[in-house]
């Protein structure tokens, strides 16, 4: 679930709010210039570090699946997989496809990728879900990899198909990774620039169309619009909320909106006055979430008052949609259960240089100040953001994001134990019950059905059987809190905030021409928009 503008402006490609530019005759352009929001912290490839990197990413590297333009999961590297048995699955690879530097990929490279990813000393974003996953891993030819898990999953297709799982060549390094991707890294400018080269071995006939990428990062958001009005640029990605309106206005414009990602609170749970639990629920009560949806959104979202799953979703349930409230008295009887009954003091970290980010930060100061909870604002640039992030040297940080796939399982991904420490995570937190109640849920509800492959055709099937358990697993959610006091660990570990499925969070836009593979996102031979 992601959400995405695209701007159509009358003269340049662009991808940001999602907006494009339109033209009477169309140019073939043999180079697009992507403005980021940010200079990536790093392209390695298993590693996550936001939104930019990942755009960069999906230029170089490729994963065994990916998304077609409905969604569904297709084939990258493999050509086909099938679930053996309940725990075997199953690829083959497609024939003669090579990596960038020339080397083979083949199951022996599969197997590479995935050990160093679950290495003891991998700092692998999705480490700690293939480690509590994957139990073998056995290439039985060139082509044909089979993996064995530890216990049925209807959603591990997903997993190989996020921007985190490539695939990369086994004569290369994390440090210096060589990707299957339809771009290879070319000429870098450190901070302010990065230069990819049409790969010719791409394993997609005639992609990619565009011969070079070019990414310059720009920082601030007024200047990344001005840009692309401007036709510096082709791409841009963040469009500001407070320029769509004028945006949509613009006749030479057009804007596009998708669903998509939701802002929330980390907290350090290892050191700091969040290691209390009660005061962790008492900033979950205290925040004005309506006031964040007016005044780092334009009002282009909506209070998210539980679990970040949108109303279309078969996972909906009203009463957990709805289960945080702003509650004032709520939040002084826990101050005091605390100990903290005159309030306290704490370091909110955000970022300057994201507008949703900042202006969040500064709705949550002036939230908890009305309920005797002193905050000083730590706002750096978003690499530092990331880095002081990853380390925990934070009270508690804002933060917006996707789940890897749309399932309820994704949220594994932020409160399950023993995960890689990440910027958009809570620090050291990890709760056994909590972690147990995912897997209640097939236990009470399995069926044959819901634990299927996700082969081409039955992803549906599978998703209309994960209704029953998801449903057991959340409502064991909500009973664990009510029973054992679990609100703090099993809703607390992130306050969600807001915008939920209605907020615009990753914006694109690009102009349009008679030649669209040649310039828009997704003419990379990416099976989701370069942004994605």
């Amino acid at each position: 679930m992601k959400r995405r503008t695209f701007l159509a402006g009358s003269a340049a490609t662009v991808l940001a709010a999602s907006a494009l530019p339109r033209r009477a005759v169309a140019q073939v352009k043999t180079r697009l210039v992507f403005a980021l929001s940010s200079y990536p912290p790093s392209i390695r490839p298993w590693q996550n570090t936001g939104t930019a990197a990942a755009t960069v990413k999906l230029a170089i590297y490729r994963g065994l699946l990916g998304y077609d333009p409905k969604g569904e999961l297709r084939g990258e590297l493999a050509e086909s997989w099938k679930r053996e048995n309940d725990r075997t699955w199953i690829f083959t690879l497609k024939n003669g496809i090579k990596f960038q530097d020339g080397e083979p990929v083949n199951a022996e490279a599969v197997k590479y990728s995935f050990d160093q990813m679950l290495g003891e000393k991998s700092t692998a974003y999705l480490k700690g879900q293939y480690a509590a996953l994957v139990d073998k891993l056995e290439p039985v030819n060139a082509r044909t990899m089979r993996f064995v898990l530890k216990e049925p999953s209807a959603t591990f297709g997903y997993l190989l198909a996020s921007v985190h799982s490539p695939i990369v060549s086994p004569k290369s390094s994390e440090a210096n990774a060589v990707g299957a991707g339809p771009y290879r890294l070319g000429d870098v400018e450190r901070g302010t620039r990065l230069d990819l080269e049409a790969f010719d071995g791409f394993h997609r006939k005639g992609r990619p169309k565009t011969k070079s990428l070019r990414f310059v990062a720009y920082a601030d958001e007024n200047l990344r619009v001005a840009a692309l009005r401007a036709g510096d640029v082709d791409i841009i990605e963040y469009v500001p909320w407070q320029s769509m309106e004028s945006i949509e206005k613009n006749p030479k414009l057009a804007l596009d909106a998708v669903d998509g990602p939701f802002m929330y609170l980390v907290f350090n749970t290892q050191q700091g006055p969040f290691t209390n639990a009660k005061l962790r629920q008492a900033v979950a009560y205290a925040i004005r979430r309506d006031d964040i949806v007016k005044a780092a959104f334009f009002g282009r979202g909506s209070v998210l008052g539980g679990l970040p799953i949108p109303k279309g979703s078969p996972f909906y349930d009203t009463e957990l949609a709805n289960y945080w409230k702003t509650d004032p008295a709520r939040v002084k009887s826990l101050l005091a259960e605390a100990g903290m009954p005159n309030g306290f003091k704490a370091a909110l970290l955000s970022t300057a240089q994201y507008g949703m980010h900042k202006d969040t930060a500064e709705v949550v100061q002036q939230s908890l100040a009305a309920v005797g909870v002193q905050v000083e604002l730590q706002l750096p640039d978003w690499a530092t953001r990331v880095a002081l992030g990853n380390k925990g040297q934070y009270d508690f940080a804002v933060m917006g994001t996707v789940g890897d796939f749309n399932d309820p399982d994704s949220l594994t991904g932020f409160v399950g134990s023993g995960q890689t420490a990440s910027y958009n995570r809570s620090f050291g937190y990890g709760n056994a019950k909590v972690d147990d109640l995912p897997r209640e849920g097939p236990r009470r509800a399995r069926s044959r059905e819901a634990q299927t492959d996700l082969s081409p055709g039955r992803a549906a099937r599978a998703r209309r059987c994960r209704d029953g358990r998801a449903r057991v697993a959340l409502a064991g959610l909500r009973d664990a809190e009510e029973r054992e006091g679990l609100q703090e660990h099993a809703r607390v570990p992130h306050v969600l905030l807001g915008p939920d499925a209605r907020g615009h969070r990753g914006r694109l836009a690009w102009p349009t021409s008679a030649d669209a593979c040649s310039s828009r996102p997704g003419s990379c031979g990416s099976s989701r928009r370069c942004s994605s």
